[in-house]
Order: C-alpha cells, then structure tokens, then sequence
C-alpha cells in the first residue's frame, strides 16, 4: 500500500515546480513501506536555499547509507503551493516519495538562521504535526533539529521533541538505531524514547528541563527534571574528518540553487578566533581533511554529478596548509573536464587574494574582501588579525590588470565602534579606490566597489555574548551617515543589513524559552518566510511581542554581567567560560589572541594541544 500523495495537479498551477518534483539526478529512490526508520530531512526556506546547503547533504548521505533507514528530503513551500495544499487539504509532503510529512517517523530541521523559525512551524503545521512537542500523541512523528542555532535553542524548544547538539554526522546513527530498537519492542508512550534518546551524548530533550525566572522577569536558571537528562548538555564532534561519511553523489537540481556547485569540505572548525564569530567558537578544533582525500573525493564527486564548478570550502579556505598544492593537483586532475575551481572564504590579505585571482580562468567574477572593520584599532577589538596594509596589498592583486570590480565586508555596531571608526571606514574604502584607479592595464574610470555592511549581532558562546545590540535609531543614523560618505566616492555601491530584522535576530540570538510563544504569534499573523526581504514584516513581530508581554528591547539593549545566567547556559561547546571572558577583556584592551594552529594553544578549554577527544 502507497501512501505517495499525487501532485499533478498542484505543479501545474505553482510559479516553480522544479521545487517540488524530486526524482533528481542521485536523489535516493525506496519504498518508504519497507524502511525501519523513515526520516524526513526539513530545510525551512525554499528548495533553491536548502539545495545549497552542505550539512543537509551530509546528513542526507549519512541517514541512507545506513541500511532499514530511508531519508527524504522536505523544503518549506513558496505562498502559492502553501495557499493550494491548505485550499485542497494536501499536507506538506516529501520529495523522493511524496509522502505526508506527519506519517514519517522522525522529522529532522536545519537549525541555521533565526529568521527560518516561522518556516519551521509552517512545515509542521501544513505536515499535519501539532506545533508543540507536549501536544503530539504517540503517533505522531519526533521533531528534532540541529545546526549552529541549537547552541541556543530556547525560544524554539516547546516546539522540539529533542536537538541535537554538535556534529550531526556524529549523533544520528546513534539516534537512528536507538530509535530502530526501540520501535521493535513495539508501541509505546513517546516519553519512553525520549528518555532513551537522553542518554545518547549530545541530545537535549527540552521538555526534561524547566526554565527559571526572577521577579524582575530575568532568567535565573534551569532546573532538570529527568534523571537521564545531562547538565550541561556536551556538544559532539567528528573527530577524525578524514574517514567520516561525505557525499560524493551530489542530488543534482533540476533548477539553478543558490550555490550550483559540488563542494569540498576541506577542513572543519576555524583557529582564527574573531570575537564576533559563533561558527568560529562551536565549530572548534579545527580537523582537517588530507590533500590525499580530498583528491579521491573530488574525482568521485565530479564523475558522479557532472558539476562544472568544485568549490574548496571551509571557514576560512586559504588556512588550509596545503592549499596550493590541492589547487594545482585537482587543475591537473579536471584539465580535460573544463571545472573551474572557487574559493568562497579567504583571509583579507593578497595571498588569498591570489589564489582566488589564480582560479578565475579568465572569468570576470570578482574578488571578496573581508576587513569587517574601518581601523585597525577596531581589528584588533574583534580579533580580526589583518592591518590595513594587508588590505590594501589584496586590493591591488585584486584590481590589477584590468580587473575592475571588488566586495568589502564591513560590520557596523561592533562592540567599542565610535563615528571615528566608521569614518576610518570610509576612508579605507578610498584608499582601496585609489588603489584600483592606479593599477596597471586599468580601464578608464574608477574600479566598481561594493561596500556591503551588516549589522553586528551578539551570538551565544562568543566572547561578546553579553554586549548588547547597537540601539536600532542608530543603526540606522551610521548606516546614513556611511551612505553620505559613501556616495562621494566614484564607483562605489552601498549595501546594508535593515535595523528591524537585525533586532529580531539579536532577539532571537540571545532569548530564553519565552520567546516561543513570540515566534508562534508572528507565525499566526501570517510570517513564514521571514529571511526573505519581500516577505517580512516588522510590525507583525512587534504585535506578536506585544501580545507575549515581553517589550521590544527586553532582549538586546543591555549589556550581561559575567555573574549572569544565560539562557544557553546548559549546552556547552567545551568551551570554557573563563576563556570566553578572558577573551571580552582583552577585546576592550585591543588585545590580539594568536590563532590556535601550529601548536599555539589559546586555552579554551578543548585541550587540542593534547590530542582533541570527542568522547
């Protein structure tokens, strides 16, 4: 019997239907009846954002190289499909199978931006799942996730049967075949799976914990109810990248994605330490993949999926130590096949800047630099170890020979920023211009530059964890003023990151377990897929934090003492908290903190230097 929902005619009335028709190059084809284990892989954004996404790959590679286990893949619907599935009562359904989402066993979400968490409610709503884990009967699928926001996975955790915390590659077998043994002994109340799930390392059942508030409405702690349930919750890692599960049948879509490419996962982690930068802190250590490897695997990937693009993917690409090598040795490897190789994350300094000029190929594409500050001062606040000279040496790689476009990152609103720091900012920018203006075989008229600036939020588990965000009114007066200033110089285009959403980011960032009832109002008044810019509405979160009680800035405008319990307290990274602090002091000395390769040690608690563990 085939529970496979018919969909023709749905496809023939949506704007995309490329999004939804499955069966892809090297997506996996079973018969959902006779899998053990049925899984669902959610992504909340649409297919051309979730295709683009490595993890999911990951997993998805993972989960059916297992055998009984099936895993499909599910991507929040665009409006047009969600209006026709709620006017024809079709729930949400899987790609590979067309199946119901609510009648899988588990269904797994991407944790990876706070402003998805709507689509997530959205997936389970239209998947016929009810929103909360305590309203589910024993038929009803488990709801778990994971992903870099499960380090605070608070204001979504009424809605999450249990989270994975770490590496997911790491954890889901064991989920899986604890799941599978426990599914054999036959039916049974969900709470007992939960209490089995517990004691696998690295899962968090959140209704096993009970938050705590003071008088004042600050958060006080948490208190576990379960005795199978840990505290703190210890993330898990891949320790030996080398041998670990990678994907090397990339699905192909059948439509342009965000990132259309086949991508190498050189290594993991980052030893570079930027204040700012969560991923840097719950990635660590850094486990790399041998040049050796990654050869075979590229080789593999390419004869498999026919991309014409390989990209060398990582936190950081150009700290790979043998990077120059790998280049030359995959050029070898794909002269005959035309692939073009890409680096999408450098160091801001002109040997980076090289390799990337060195894997154009003749393509016009430009170069992205990174000072994400305007003063070296600033830099050195944020740990960002690159002086303006650096800057400006990659620019003039960048822009020679008759190249004539770059991207600048910048944050604005970071820790310690004054209007000096903004204006230093302007002014790199000008020299940068004046850089590419005198370069050799330049084009008459200046060299285009894209200045794009993002508003800096603090992120759980980074030493500025505790700052505040930058008041919303002046967000908004420096992002003026850096257009003003911007728009004097010639060739320049500015970019920026809106007040209003970068407020519900820092919001959601930092919030505790009350916000859940905040992200289920926004969803109710009609806010689904709020990373998308047409698509969100300030004013609905304002109504939604307003029926919750909970004031606007409840969450951002202060600064946390040291003292202070944090939401995220109860899941660590292995991180010291001690370290973390070390590293805010320093940052407001202007300290730089060496990163930890090579065997330079920053004592973060992790004990790299001893041979990292992840038992």
């Amino acid at each position: 019997m085939t529970h496979m929902i018919d969909i023709s005619g749905l496809l023939a009335s949506v704007r995309r239907p490329a999004r939804y028709l499955g069966r892809e190059l090297n997506s996996v084809s079973r018969d959902p009846q006779q899998a053990e284990v049925h899984l669902a892989l959610a992504f909340p954004d649409l297919y051309e954002v979730g295709m683009s996404h490595l993890g999911l790959r990951i997993l998805y590679t993972v989960a059916n190289s297992i055998s009984g286990i099936y895993a499909e893949r599910v991507f929040a619907p665009a409006a047009d499909l969600e209006q026709l599935l709620r006017e024809q009562q079709i729930p949400l359904f899987s790609l590979e199978s067309r199946t119901a989402l609510n009648r899988f066993d588990m269904v797994g979400f991407t944790l990876q931006y706070e402003m998805s968490y709507t689509a997530i409610l959205l997936m389970l709503d239209l998947g016929g799942i009810p929103l909360h884990s305590n309203q589910r009967g024993d038929n009803d699928p488990f709801v778990l996730g994971g992903g870099p926001l499960a380090y605070n996975p608070e204001p979504l955790a009424p809605f999450f049967d249990f989270i994975v915390i770490g590496d997911g590659e790491e954890v889901l077998p064991e989920v899986l075949e604890t799941y599978r043994i426990w599914k054999k002994k036959g039916p049974r109340k969900r709470e007992s799976f939960l209490r089995e799930a517990a004691l696998i390392p690295g899962i968090y059942v959140p209704s096993f914990y009970r938050d705590h508030y003071g008088r004042d409405g600050k958060f006080t702690g948490v208190e576990v109810l379960a005795e199978e349930a840990s505290l703190p919750v210890q993330k898990r890692v891949v320790s030996d990248l080398e041998h670990a599960v990678y994907p090397e049948c990339f699905v192909v879509p059948y439509m342009e994605v965000v990132h259309d490419r086949a991508v190498l996962e050189l290594f993991r982690g980052c030893s570079q330490g930027c204040r700012f930068c969560q991923a840097g802190y719950v990635y660590r250590p850094v486990r790399e993949r041998s040049a050796e490897k990654l050869r075979e695997q590229a080789g593999r990937i390419i004869a498999n999926t026919g991309f014409t693009e390989l990209s060398l993917a990582s936190l950081s690409s150009s700290d790979y130590p043998p990077i120059g090598e790998l280049i030359t040795s995959l050029e070898q490897d794909f002269a005959k096949e035309h692939v073009s190789l890409s680096l999408p994350s450098l160091r801001a300094d002109a040997d980076a800047v090289r390799l990337a000029d060195r894997l154009k190929q003749g393509r016009a594409a430009g170069v992205t630099i990174a000072p994400e500050a305007g003063t070296q001062r600033l830099r050195d606040v944020i740990n960002k170890k690159v002086t303006e000279q650096a800057v400006l040496e990659a620019a003039a790689v960048a822009l020679k020979d008759g190249q004539n476009h770059i991207k600048l990152y910048f944050m604005l609103g970071l820790p310690t920023e004054t209007m000096d720091d903004l204006a230093g900012l302007v002014e790199l920018v000008r020299k940068i211009s004046a850089v590419g203006r005198s370069g050799s075989g330049r084009k008459k008229g200046p060299p285009r530059i894209n200045v794009s600036v993002s508003t800096f939020i603090p992120k759980a588990h980074t030493p500025f964890q505790w700052e505040p965000l930058l008041d919303p009114e002046e967000i908004k007066q420096r992002q003026d003023f850096l257009r003003r200033e911007l728009r004097k110089i010639k060739g320049v285009a500015f970019s920026w990151h809106g007040a209003p959403i970068s407020l519900l980011e820092a919001m959601l960032a930092r919030g505790d377990r009350r916000l859940a009832a905040v992200v289920e109002g926004a969803y109710d008044l009609g806010s689904r897929l709020d990373s998308w810019d047409e698509l969100f509405s300030f004013s609905r979160w304002e109504e939604a934090l307003a029926a919750a009680g909970i004031p606007l800035h409840h969450y951002t405008s202060r600064p946390l003492a040291f003292t202070d319990p944090l939401p995220w307290d109860h899941i660590s990274t292995g991180i010291t908290k001690e370290f973390l602090i070390r590293e805010h002091r320093k940052a407001l000395e202007g300290g730089i903190t060496p990163a930890c390769r090579g065997g330079v040690c920053a004592g973060c608690g992790l004990g790299c230097a001893d041979g990292y563990s992840s038992q």
